[in-house]
């Protein structure tokens, strides 16, 4: 089979790296959602079941059919925006089920009519660079905050990492993540009194529409899926150079939001609230890092997918396992694998002097993190960079925006 012999330790060790990263980091959050919708144990179970599931097909199944690493998350923002709202507005388990429904049917239809496509095709290289290097880069500093509260990882892991770069480039993330992971073994840094073993069993949840649920939960879900998750991921295959064209067949991005869209209806009523596009993971299977040559980068994203299939099956088993990693070992191998994309998304980003205020203005925006009226900063990013640029072209024979 072609995906074994295209299949490195480097691109398997960037798709473990993606799920470590992805699951470890916001897995809290997902808890915190289903508990404010009054979920037993046994749901909180089949929402891992269903959201491993359907990252894990979604991620699978395209990347091995079109070659090129295709990368589905479940909405990270979308899950503190149901921790919230399910708690002010006691909505239960079923209207919270319907509510992902509606949202579903909402991620279905962008991706049918292809408007989103639309709206991303003509955003500049140069401002969708700079999306996406202010979304890497807060993960880029943690890997060095992380030394405030354990030194002696982190300077054994950023030490690795150099020495790796230095005589083994292709091999360096998986040399420091598996030194860090006998570090901790050995310092008693791992937990692993959490782990319990079992298989995920499906609740499922007969669906209840409402007014109020589709107002606070569905819209504010699909928002902040589409502008803080969807948009920074088209970015990341944007600069990754996986675009879709007719010249060069790429990931077709319309294509791929209809398909989590109809996978999140199907699986919604186990606990699948929104799955979408990713930006983090993707940049870590779409880099150099996983493989130098990028028609072989589509193993590091299988190799997640079935990293997230096997999750949702051992669900119990594996979420202790992740967890139980030091959060300081997160942050770094997170940090240090995406030093190459931050910097090849700023070179690019700043390279053509025109877009360069703009870019930077989107970079500057997306890092700081602000939300506004319950949006993130991506969106809001891209908003400040888009007005700069029309500002810039006021007056100008050719007002349209340039696209890539």
């Amino acid at each position: 089979m072609q995906f074994f012999k295209d299949l490195s330790p480097s691109a398997f060790t960037a798709g473990f790296v993606a799920v470590l990263v992805g699951f470890t980091s916001s897995v809290a959050i997902v808890f915190q959602a289903a508990l404010a919708f009054g979920a037993t144990p046994e749901q909180i179970t089949s929402w891992m079941w269903a959201l491993g599931l359907g990252m894990g097909l979604c991620t699978l199944v395209p990347s091995l059919v079109l070659r090129k690493p295709v990368m589905v998350a479940w909405s990270t923002p979308g899950a503190a925006v149901l921790a919230t709202a399910g708690v002010a507005g006691g909505f239960s388990m079923a209207e919270a089920v319907g509510a992902f429904m509606v949202c579903a049917v909402l991620i279905t239809l962008c991706g049918v009519t292809g408007w989103f496509e639309r709206v991303m095709n003509r955003l500049p290289m140069a401002i969708a660079s700079g999306l996406l290097a202010g979304v890497l880069a807060r993960f880029g500093m943690q890997a060095f905050t992380a030394a405030q509260t354990n030194l002696p990882l982190v300077l054994l892991m950023l030490a690795s990492y150099l020495v790796g770069k230095r005589w083994l480039a292709r091999y360096a993330v998986p040399m420091t993540l598996l030194i860090a992971i006998f570090y901790v073994a050995f310092g008693a840094g791992f937990t692993g009194s959490g782990v319990q073993f079992g298989l995920a069993m499906p609740v499922f949840t007969m669906p209840q529409f409402s007014v109020a649920a589709t107002v606070s939960l569905a819209l504010p879900l699909f928002v902040v899926t589409m502008a803080s998750q969807n948009l920074p991921g088209v970015a990341a295959i944007v600069a990754a150079g996986y675009s879709h064209s007719a010249a060069k067949p790429g990931i077709p991005v319309s294509g791929m939001i209809t398909l989590t869209g109809v996978a999140t209806l199907l699986l919604a009523p186990f606990g699948a609230f929104a799955l979408n596009f990713s930006a983090i993971t993707a940049a870590i299977c779409m880099g150099h890092e996983a493989h130098p040559d990028p028609d072989r980068r589509y193993t590091a994203a299988v190799s997640c997918g079935v990293l997230y299939v096997l999750i949702g099956i051992f669900g119990t088993a594996i979420t202790g396992a992740l967890t139980a990693f030091p959060k300081e070992l997160i942050a770094a191998i997170a940090g240090l694998a995406l030093l190459g994309t931050i910097g090849a998304a700023l070179s690019t980003a700043l390279r053509d002097d025109f877009h360069r205020e703009a870019a930077l203005i989107t970079f500057l925006v997306t890092l700081s993190g602000v939300v506004i009226a319950g949006v993130g900063s991506a969106f809001w990013g891209v908003i400040a960079g888009a007005l700069a640029l029309l500002v810039q072209r006021i007056g100008k024979s050719h007002f349209d925006l340039p696209t890539r």
